[in-house]
């Protein structure tokens, strides 16, 4: 984590200006780990989406990004934040074994049906030594959502039940293993996971979740503008900014929704 505020409050006002506020509230925290972290270079951000996590993130441009997805390719290609983009699958990367020093992948590994080939790929591209960081929602994700909290609350468990798939299927989440369940998956591949937490408290997520409807106007803007906000102006997210910064600044909770994992291919001499 970073040793003082300096980091938490740019990070979040950066992203509060580009992106809709509750990916902005998520995206401040993940990009805070990563800077505590080293990067042994080469680097390959795996499903590197847009682009415009890994500006914020790593300011000093990464070696490799990939993704399977062509439009948000062709953006984090305006950005020349990235020395080579490659339109390809995670389970099919085009790339030498031993390729990367570090590969990142913040929170995409969750959207992927078969994750496992993934993670043999990450193995394979990884020099040994070399570090794998990802983030993805845990088990806790689906039970801090405060409208299936509330059904539950009622007895309507199968309302709630009923609530948590919907937003499955709008968040295209896929995996919510635990720690243990990772570390296993880790292992099959021949990773080593050193350490793993867990952050969003149940207040962040609640925060997150109603992001999604109240953000809908920022889809609409996105299509017309391809910008995410029509007036990213100070005074017209003071509110927002206002309303969120708690979250923004509160420490790593007991118990998270989201978990961050730190794992290391071993050199050859570990094995």
């Amino acid at each position: 984590m970073p040793p003082d505020d300096t980091l938490t409050r740019d990070s979040f006002e950066r992203q509060l200006r580009e992106l809709p506020a509750f990916r902005a509230l998520l995206r401040a925290a993940e990009a805070r780990f990563y800077a505590d972290l080293p990067l042994r270079r080469p680097v390959l951000d795996l499903g590197c989406g847009d682009g415009h996590f890994a500006t914020i993130a790593f300011p000093g441009g990464l070696e490799a990004g990939l993704d399977p997805w062509w439009g948000p390719l062709q953006e984090a290609r305006t950005r020349s934040h990235y020395t080579l983009l490659t339109h390809a699958l995670g389970a099919a990367m085009p790339f030498a074994t031993a390729s990367f020093g570090t590969v990142v992948s913040n929170s995409v590994l969750e959207h992927i049906p078969e994750v496992d080939p993934v993670l043999a790929e990450v193995a394979r591209v990884l020099q040994p030594g070399g570090s794998f960081y990802f983030c993805v929602p845990g088990p806790n994700f689906r039970r801090f959502l405060s409208v299936g909290r509330g059904l539950d609350a009622l007895q309507l468990h199968g309302l709630a039940e009923a609530y948590r798939r919907l937003f499955d299927r709008i968040s295209r989440h896929h995996t919510y293993d635990d720690a243990p369940g990772w570390q296993r998956r880790l292992t099959a591949a021949g990773l080593e996971l050193e350490r793993w937490w867990t952050y969003f408290s149940p207040g962040a997520t609640a925060a997150l979740e109603w992001g999604h409807p109240l953000g809908l106007p920022c889809v609409l803007v996105k299509a017309l503008t391809g910008r995410w906000l029509l007036v990213p102006a100070r005074w017209n997210l003071a509110l927002t900014a206002a309303l969120l910064r708690h979250f923004d600044r509160e420490p790593l909770p007991v118990e998270g929704a989201y978990l961050f994992f730190v794992a290391r291919k071993p050199e050859a001499d570990d094995r």
